[in-house]
């Protein structure tokens, strides 16, 4: 049902309603993305989730005992070659039956052994889709582990997504997203690092450039955290579309122009900050009704205890009203 349009799911809307038609749909997409609002607040749906390892066994057991199946081969089995053969199906019975088949064909003196299974299966399924539901979960998974701070979890979802055929730029632009988002501050270098990163994947291309991938990816998840600049940059905004448009006061306007600052007072009262000791001097730079404003709220972790201490320095008691 995925392969209808958004015009065409709507033919489906008046029928459905008057109990003409009952629609049925099974689909492998994810029906919350690829199914129109209306369609879906008509219809229940019912997710399949993957068989388990045992229920795989359990079927390709079956299949050894039925006429149907494969009870003419008169086979006996390893039960560690039907085990590696349901893990790596990814709860697929189809795929696990397939390759069943194909051991039982390699296999000798009527044993089918773990090594048969091994050659019968190939480069392992890992059930990974770079359009649906595994791409946003797996780099989700990616993402909470370098802010929670698990080198170990951010490498094997990494992994996962590189050996499902996952573009490396878009982990590589994920992971300086999140240099900048989770670690901020705390470790400057983690954005450096990581959009060297970004550059090395760009001109090396895989295979190796999994390795500054990986290199960047442990750094970042060790690196000590702040949300400080990200928070800040959602106050801002939220000021800017929540309050009055504040024009620019006199003495933070450019005097570029030839005669702004006879019209405009443009500059008039501006103290330059290198003309004084410590290259600072109080002075109010937001607009009037922002005064009391404090986007930035800086941690003491990492390098960003340094910032608020010198932030306090400049500030004090301005900073903490």
């Amino acid at each position: 049902i995925h392969r209808f349009n958004r015009a065409q799911q709507d033919a489906f809307l008046p029928n459905v309603e008057d109990g003409i038609l009952t629609l049925l749909g099974a689909t492998t997409e994810n029906p919350l993305a690829s199914l129109n609002t209306p369609l879906l607040s008509r219809c229940r749906l019912f997710p399949f989730e993957p068989l388990q390892e045992e229920d795989i066994v359990a079927l390709m057991t079956r299949a050894f005992d039925d006429e149907r199946g494969l009870k003419y081969l008169n086979l006996t089995f390893d039960p560690a070659a039907l085990h590696y053969l349901a893990r790596g199906a990814a709860g697929d019975a189809r795929l696990a039956l397939g390759a069943l088949e194909m051991a039982s064909d390699l296999a000798k003196d009527g044993l089918l052994t773990l090594q048969d299974a091994k050659n019968a299966l190939g480069k392992r399924v890992l059930g990974y889709d770079k359009s649906g539901d595994s791409h946003y979960d797996m780099i989700s998974a990616y993402i909470k582990s370098l802010r929670g701070c698990d080198p170990d979890a951010a490498l094997y979802w990494m992994a996962r997504m590189l050996e499902g055929g996952e573009d490396p730029m878009f982990i590589a632009r994920r992971l300086a997203i999140q240099a900048s988002e989770d670690v901020g501050n705390a470790d400057p270098q983690a954005l450096v690092v990581a959009m060297a990163a970004l550059n090395a994947v760009e001109k090396i291309g895989l295979p190796e450039a999994a390795i500054p991938l990986a290199q960047a990816t442990t750094y970042v998840a060790c690196a000590p955290k702040s949300n400080a600049a990200y928070m800040a940059l959602h106050r801002a905004r939220a000021a800017v579309s929540e309050g009055e448009p504040a024009r620019v006061p006199p003495h933070l306007r450019s005097t570029g122009l030839p005669g702004a600052k006879k019209l405009t007072g443009a500059g008039d009262g501006y103290l330059y900050p290198h003309d004084y000791p410590g290259h600072f001097v109080t002075q109010e730079y937001l607009p009037p009704g922002f005064k009391q404003e404090r986007f930035y709220e800086p941690t003491e972790n990492g390098h960003e205890a340094k910032i608020a201490r010198r932030l306090r320095e400049w500030w004090g008691s301005d900073l903490e009203s």
